[in-house]
């Protein structure tokens, strides 16, 4: 069994009253140069609080991480305001357009279609005043020891990547019903390679909400891992229904996701939360 390493960089937004507001001036660090912190790092991306984690070994490891940090990148915040796992926030037109040009630009790296054989996604539309925050997943089964460019390095990234699709992916649209997002990142298969493994980008930053989704989410990325190396990844079974699923998921309802978890992936274990509206 392959050893396993599992990270994340999750994003959160600022909320005082009723408002969301900008995490620039607020939180230090930056995206290429983060604040780092007892368990891993913080920073501001655009206007959201961003931070990252020291690769986990274990369910408590991974988890202990991400409370750790939270609690430290809720430190900074000025009195009555918090942290909210909210997959878009919407600023008033008037704030937002007083706020810095550094804050408004999306100058985030582009990331690559597992379901289209590793190509590029297209940069997503920007939209006013609108912003949005994912949850992204990191595997790490390197000594960051590969060049994330080698093309058998990108294969193994696809392969995990739809599986993890599976595994995560279409389980998280039973606790993320929010289509705004999905509707400008986070598609199906979206990821990035790297030299210790690969990042997976579809998931929204919804699964921060519960210490026993933050404990699914670990769980379901080292069974995807292992059962697709013993040789049940059903990826390659489901296909092109995944990305719709993900993608389209406007159009289907809760019944119609259980019904497909149920039917096609019965070895998936379901979410340990009540479901979404």
């Amino acid at each position: 069994m392959v050893k396993l390493l599992v990270g994340a960089d999750p994003e959160l937004f600022i909320r005082q009253g009723s408002k969301f507001i900008n995490a620039h001036g607020i939180i230090p660090g930056t995206k290429t140069t983060p604040e780092k912190v007892p368990h891993g790092a913080v920073q501001v991306d655009g206007f959201a609080a961003e931070f990252n984690i020291d690769p986990a070994r274990t369910k408590i490891e991974f988890v202990e991480n991400l409370l750790m940090v939270r609690q430290t990148l809720q430190s900074y915040l000025p009195d009555g305001a918090q942290l909210v796992a909210s997959p878009v926030a919407k600023f008033d037109p008037e704030y937002y357009e007083a706020q810095p040009e550094e804050s408004k630009e999306l100058g985030c790296d582009p990331d690559f279609s597992a379901w289209r054989q590793g190509a590029a996604n297209p940069k997503p539309n920007n939209k006013p005043n609108i912003r949005v925050a994912g949850g992204h997943v990191h595997v790490g089964w390197r000594d960051n020891d590969v060049d994330p460019n080698d093309p058998v390095h990108i294969q193994d990234c696809i392969a995990i990547v739809k599986q993890l699709d599976c595994y995560l992916g279409v389980p998280s649209l039973l606790w993320d019903r929010n289509h705004e997002r999905r509707s400008m990142y986070g598609k199906a298969g979206a990821f990035r390679p790297k030299s210790y493994g690969v990042e997976y980008r579809t998931l929204s930053n919804k699964w921060l909400e519960s210490e026993e989704l933050m404990g699914y989410v670990y769980d379901n990325t080292i069974k995807a891992i292992n059962d697709l190396l013993e040789g049940k990844p059903p990826a390659a079974n489901c296909g092109l229904d995944i990305r719709d699923l993900i993608d389209a998921s406007r159009k289907y309802a809760l019944g119609d996701i259980r019904h497909y978890l149920d039917r096609y992936m019965p070895y998936v274990p379901k979410p340990p939360v009540k479901e979404a509206a």
